[in-house]
């Protein structure tokens, strides 16, 4: 069986994610050392406790996650919950490696890239082929529906390829031509989109406040829940570090509503 080292492993996914281009809410990269050769990785949306179970139950030697621990403005004590991961992960000596914004602007695996996928969204891009871009970081990407849809036609796309019901605000009958995207907990980005011109903003989640801004700038909104958009990237990173070094990576959905 093939097998890579920790150590290894930790460097080609920051050379490939580039952690240090983002000012982030938690580290990125190894957040929990283990064994030190690893061959089984399990990938996951969130390193919560059923994800490590999961791993730990398939023998694992590493968990790859988009949404990993130790938080800005979180309690930093290692109490509760927090306390009952961290355990299970260090009896099972599990590497944790988490990546938050770099798993999401990354042009090729990551969740915009890959969302825009699912979807069936065409990227916008500048002459060297990176994709078109604004908002904080220059996460929110921009791009056109081909052929133009109707919002309500949209909806039943987003509905059938996350299979989920997404939060819809807007004209049913509205033709939409250029859409804006963040996965996520993007919908404080939203001004942003507006401001680029797209007709269409679709992000993971919504706020009181979002039902407002759409209605009074006609622009349309989709949450299509966090979770669901966010499954894309790190499936796509886990089948990439499977090619690189011929391990085997398991994607496991611990499926959420939100």
């Amino acid at each position: 069986m093939n097998q890579v080292s920790t150590t290894d492993l930790a460097f080609w996914l920051d050379q490939t994610l580039q952690p240090e281009r983002f000012r982030d809410y938690c580290p990125n990269g190894l957040q929990v050392e283990g064994k030190a050769t690893i061959s089984h990785i399990i990938a996951g949306v969130t390193a919560s406790q059923a994800l490590l179970r999961a791993a730990v139950d398939r023998r694992a030697d590493a968990v790859l996650v988009h949404h990993g621990w130790f938080w800005k403005n979180e309690n930093p004590c290692i109490v509760g919950t927090k306390r009952q991961r961290l355990d299970l992960a260090l009896r099972a000596q599990l590497n944790l490696f988490a990546y938050h914004l770099p798993l999401d602007a990354h042009p090729v695996l990551g969740n915009n890239a890959q969302l825009a996928r699912a979807l069936g969204l065409e990227p916008e891009r500048h002459e060297d082929g990176s994709p078109r871009t604004c908002g904080p970081d220059n996460l929110v990407w921009l791009g056109r529906c081909q052929p133009p849809r109707t919002l309500d036609e949209l909806r039943h796309t987003i509905c059938n390829a996350l299979q989920r019901t997404p939060l819809v605000v807007g004209n049913p009958q509205q033709v939409i031509e250029r859409v804006a995207w963040c996965t996520g907990a993007a919908q404080g980005m939203m001004p942003s989109a507006i401001d680029a011109g797209a007709q269409l903003y679709i992000t993971g989640e919504a706020s009181e406040q979002t039902f407002h801004l759409a209605q009074e700038t006609g622009t349309a909104f989709v949450a299509a829940g966090h979770h669901a958009t966010e499954r894309y990237g790190v499936a796509a990173l886990g089948r990439a570090i499977a090619e690189e070094f011929g391990i085997r990576v398991d994607f496991v959905d611990i499926d959420n509503p939100i």
